[in-house]
């Protein structure tokens, strides 16, 4: 799977072609439909997103949330040390077997959706056959053989999310790990579900491909908007008809190319009986500032409008704002929502918003480039940052956009001035100084101040490669250099 992923970019570069839908009669012009789903997942109106297991307080507030689910996160929003990582299972196996005071048995609780680490991720401290385990099956392995069968007698799972595929065969392959789980456990087919989070432009020409491959254990698709944007500068970074403007001003789900994208996305999964969710809003709430609670409701808003059938929040204060919004929809779906007037092309996936580069909007994917890896120094996933939750996904978008305006040599909107790797330097030493000042009282160590310099000389590397890393938080985890840091300091 791996070498196929490294194959059809080295076809994408050399070539300068484009994807494009494929010649499928056989999935896409037959009558079809997904397995129903559980009863317990008839309504996918509100969860809660980057939920890190190993969290423990954080995890036990949203056990006792009244939303619909909770992305039982061990990628995005989870940085995977051997000792976050067997505290996160442990966590998930202790809510499971009511081994958590204070919290609802697992069948009153909401759905756990289980979100093993995506397939670039590799499990350092297990090794089977002279080969490292790759994170995914190391995470869905030790969640399945310690848990389903408990989430099966209380009707609570298994339930998943896959993340970052590329395409139908990646999916394919999951649905053989399922297969093949349910065997070895005498588990009745189909009682694994799981959502494919659709994160990369490659993926989205091939909705229907990945429904299908997964019919019989699918839970639908899911949008989500940042790893989605960064995943065009993966694919095709190198090229200056693809340069992604600044994302705080000019990218958002209003914008063609996302739109176009949910629209498919909502239309291709409700064709084919499956649920079609939005992603999740990652404003942290402020009940001084009611205008801001009134743009993220009009976003979610939006959304439904356009036959999404739920989405996800972070911060728990947002649940009762929604709950009073929702509705019908929020103890039901909207898979009867068609929306026949979808009519999509190769090129409304492909057609990059106008717009260009801002100063703030460097200062700010600098600033979260940073402080994503300082977080990941100190062994945490997510962080707060000027009122939003930051994950890997806000990194890998931020870090993209940085080494795709070196790059390019990209102008700012404000003066003309190129981007060059001088001025990003410069830059994100005057971030590391100001923000130690703004927050002398967390620095007071010197351990703080080196951790923040570390990461801003691991952000500095990644920006100014000659070629673009796929992921940030595969070149943090096999970087022999950030593991010894993050170890050391784990061990303070």
């Amino acid at each position: 799977m791996m070498r196929r992923r490294l194959q059809c970019k080295v076809e994408l570069d050399l070539t300068g072609a484009l994807p494009d839908f494929p010649v499928n009669p056989e999935v896409r012009e037959t009558s079809w439909k997904v397995a129903p789903v559980p009863r317990r997942l008839y309504s996918r109106y509100l969860d809660l997103g980057d939920v890190s297991p190993a969290n423990t307080d954080h995890f036990m507030t949203a056990l006792n949330c009244p939303v619909n689910g909770i992305q039982t996160d061990f990628d995005d929003g989870h940085c995977p040390t051997w000792r976050t990582q067997l505290r996160g299972l442990y966590n998930v196996f202790a809510a499971v077997h009511g081994h958590l005071e204070g919290v609802p048995a697992i069948e009153k609780a909401p759905v756990l959706m289980l979100r093993p680490r995506a397939w670039n991720m590799i499990e350092h401290n297990m090794i089977v056959a002279g080969k490292k385990v790759p994170g995914p099956l190391f995470d869905f392995g030790m969640l399945m053989f310690h848990c389903s069968k408990k989430l099966i007698a209380a009707e609570s799972g298994p339930f998943f999310y896959l993340s970052k595929l590329e395409g139908s065969s990646e999916a394919q392959l999951w649905n053989n790990i399922f297969v093949w789980a349910q065997n070895e456990l005498g588990i009745p087919h189909g009682t694994i579900k799981a959502c494919v989070l659709i994160e990369n432009v490659l993926a989205s020409f091939e909705l229907e491909e990945i429904l299908y491959a997964l019919r019989d254990h699918s839970l639908g698709l899911n949008c989500g908007i940042w790893d989605y944007s960064a995943s065009f500068v993966n694919k095709f970074g190198h090229r200056p008809d693809f340069v992604l403007p600044d994302r705080n001003k000019y990218v958002n789900m209003k914008r063609h190319f996302l739109k176009s994208y949910m629209d498919l996305v909502v239309h291709t999964c409700h064709k084919r009986g499956a649920h079609a969710t939005g992603g999740m809003a990652a404003t942290l709430l402020s009940s001084k500032d009611p205008e801001l609670t009134t743009k993220i409701v009009q976003g979610k808003v939006t959304e439904m409008q356009a036959g999404v059938d739920g989405f996800m929040v972070y911060d728990v204060r947002l649940v009762p704002v929604f709950l009073k919004v929702g509705g019908k929809s929020s103890t039901s779906n909207q898979l009867t929502c068609l929306r026949n007037d979808v009519k999509v092309g190769p090129f409304d996936l492909l057609e990059m918003p106008s717009g260009g580069v801002t100063l703030n909007g460097l200062r700010h994917n600098i600033a979260v480039g940073t402080l994503f890896i300082y977080s990941w120094l100190e062994g945490k996933g997510h962080f707060n940052y000027k009122g939003s939750v930051e994950d890997s996904a806000t990194a890998e978008i931020s870090r993209s956009q940085l080494w795709q305006w070196i790059h390019h040599r990209a102008t700012l909107e404000e003066n003309g001035q190129t981007i060059t790797r001088k001025l990003i330097q410069s830059l994100i030493e005057e971030f590391e100084v100001e923000f130690m000042k703004a927050n002398s009282a967390h620095f007071q160590s010197e351990t703080k101040k080196e951790q923040l310099r570390v990461a801003a000389d691991m952000l500095e590397k990644i920006v100014t490669k000659r070629d673009f890393p796929e992921f940030i938080t595969t070149y943090l985890n096999q970087d022999n250099a950030f593991r010894i840091y993050q170890k050391q300091w784990e061990l303070v």
